[in-house]
């Protein structure tokens, strides 16, 4: 019998120390800007925690309107000619 997939907590960080609201959105949750918002620290450190069963996500940070990659993570192209960041669950 196979063993159910299990999904695993996974932390998006973001710096952005100006930003007003940052939420999340990606192949995870069908691009939805509304649904995952992210903290801030006080050293201007955007972060959230979503469980995501193994497999390959894209996403972008939605900041104060804007769409944003974390410049310390791979990006690829999209269908639109910009970026998303890319991440892989094991």
């Amino acid at each position: 019998m196979a063993r159910a997939v299990r999904a695993k907590p996974t932390v998006f960080t973001l710096y952005a120390p100006q930003a007003k609201r940052v939420s999340l959105a990606g192949s995870f949750n069908n691009w939805d800007t509304n649904s995952i918002s992210a903290k801030k620290d006080y050293k201007g450190n955007w972060k959230t925690k979503i469980s995501l069963k193994p497999g390959r996500y894209e996403y972008k940070f939605f900041v104060d309107g804007n769409w944003v990659t974390d410049p310390a993570r791979q990006t690829v192209y999209n269908a639109f000619g910009s970026q998303n960041n890319v991440i892989e669950v094991k």
